[in-house]
C-alpha cells in the first residue's frame, strides 16, 4: 500500500434534473372523488353561510386552502394549525399595515409579504393566507366582522376536512392539531 493520496474522488451523488424527475403518481379514484366532494361541500357551504348572513364569506385564499386540506390532507400547510391560525394571523397583520399605511397597492404588498414572516414567527405556515392580507388592505372592511367570518370559514373547512378524512378513502385529516 502507498502512503501517496489516492486520486480517485468519489463519484458525484445524482439530482435529478427538472428533465428527469417524475410528477407524483396519480391518486386513486376514490381519493380524487372525496377530495373533490370535500372541497365542493366546504366551499358552498361558505357561500351558503354567507347567502345566510348576507355577506361574503368564500374568499379566494379560502378556495386555496381547501385544496390544501382536501387534496394534500397531510402537508403541514394542510394542518388545523395553519389552516386556521395563518389565516387569522395574515388577516391581523393586513390590519395593522392597513392602519399604519392605508390602502394602496404598495401597502397591500407590504401586507402580504409581511404576513409570510408572521406565519414563519407563529408557526402557522399556509401559503393561501399571504393573499388574505393583501385583500384586506386592498378591501378594507370591518375588522371585527372580517375576522369572526374568516374564523368561522376556516372552522367550517378544517371540519369537512375531518369528515373527509374518516372516509377512509384519503389519508387521515389531520395529522395533528396543534
Amino acid at each position: 500500500m502507498s502512503d501517496a493520496p489516492s486520486t480517485t474522488l468519489p463519484a458525484p451523488t445524482r439530482t435529478p434534473s427538472l428533465l428527469t424527475s417524475k410528477a407524483p403518481p396519480r391518486p386513486k379514484p376514490s381519493f380524487v372523488s372525496v377530495a373533490t366532494a370535500g372541497g365542493t361541500v366546504a366551499l358552498v357551504l361558505l357561500v351558503a353561510i354567507g347567502h345566510a348572513l348576507d355577506q361574503t364569506v368564500l374568499i379566494p385564499p379560502l378556495a386555496a386552502s381547501a385544496a390544501l386540506v382536501f387534496a394534500a390532507p397531510t402537508l403541514p400547510l394542510a394542518q388545523p394549525r395553519n389552516v386556521i391560525g395563518g389565516q387569522l394571523v395574515s388577516a391581523l397583520t393586513g390590519f395593522v399595515v392597513l392602519a399604519a399605511a392605508g390602502s394602496s397597492v404598495w401597502a397591500s404588498a407590504v401586507a402580504g409579504g409581511l404576513a409570510i414572516g408572521a406565519m414563519a414567527l407563529a408557526r402557522t405556515a399556509h401559503s393561501p393566507a399571504a393573499a388574505t392580507a393583501v385583500i384586506v388592505v386592498v378591501a378594507q372592511p370591518s375588522a371585527l366582522l372580517f375576522l369572526a367570518l374568516l374564523l368561522l370559514a376556516t372552522v367550517v373547512i378544517v371540519g369537512v376536512g375531518v369528515l373527509a378524512g374518516r372516509t377512509g378513502r384519503t389519508a387521515r385529516y389531520p395529522t395533528y392539531w396543534w
